[in-house]
Order: C-alpha cells, then sequence, then structure tokens
C-alpha cells in the first residue's frame, strides 16, 4: 500500500496532518478509518485561518523542489487528513515513486 496514486497528470497523496509540532516534516505513515495508508506530515504553525494547510503546501513544494502553485489541496482542507494534488511536468509513476519516499524520511 502507497500513500500516493497516479492521478490526472500528477499524482494524489494521502496525508494525516498534525499542526503545533516540535518540527516541520515528514514521519513514517498511519492508516486512515478508510483502510487507505497516510503520510504523517508535521507543521510548527497553529492550525489557524489555513496557515497551516500553507505551510504543508510550502513543505512538500520545498521537499519535491517545485512551485507551490503545483500543488493543492482538493479534499480535507480543515481536517487532519487530508488528500493533496500534486501537478507535474513528470510521469505520474515517477512523481507517486518520488513522493512515496516522503514515507522513508525521518525527522
Amino acid at each position: 500500500m502507497a500513500v500516493c496514486e497516479p492521478y490526472k497528470s500528477g499524482c494524489l497523496l494521502r496525508v494525516k496532518l498534525t499542526p503545533n509540532a516540535s518540527f516541520c516534516g515528514f514521519k513514517d505513515t498511519v492508516i486512515g478509518a478508510d483502510d487507505a495508508l497516510f503520510l504523517k506530515a508535521y507543521v510548527r504553525v497553529a492550525p489557524e485561518k489555513g496557515k497551516a494547510n500553507a505551510e504543508l503546501i510550502k513543505l512538500l513544494a520545498k521537499t519535491l523542489k517545485m512551485a507551490k502553485s503545483n500543488i493543492s489541496i482538493i479534499s480535507g482542507a480543515t481536517e487532519h487528513y487530508k488528500k493533496i494534488y500534486i501537478e507535474s511536468s513528470m510521469s505520474p509513476d515517477e512523481l507517486c515513486a518520488l513522493v512515496n519516499n516522503l514515507a522513508e524520511c525521518k525527522g
């Protein structure tokens, strides 16, 4: 099972976001209520007025070395569990392999 799957001209990433964390980054995975695998992401900012979501997009863009405009939250904007669309000129399979490797990152 993977945290990412090909979707349109990119991939669909499942993330469980923890705001107000002591660090900013990715670590491990968790299984959601629908038995789907989610990448655990952590940001230092509070979940107010979309700041945590903006920080998550900024973190993903920096980590994947792409523009923030290529990344959008398509569901779960006000929830911990989110689905994020990442558009890229890379093939969807290559992008998914890259994103799935984030689950291996530690702190």
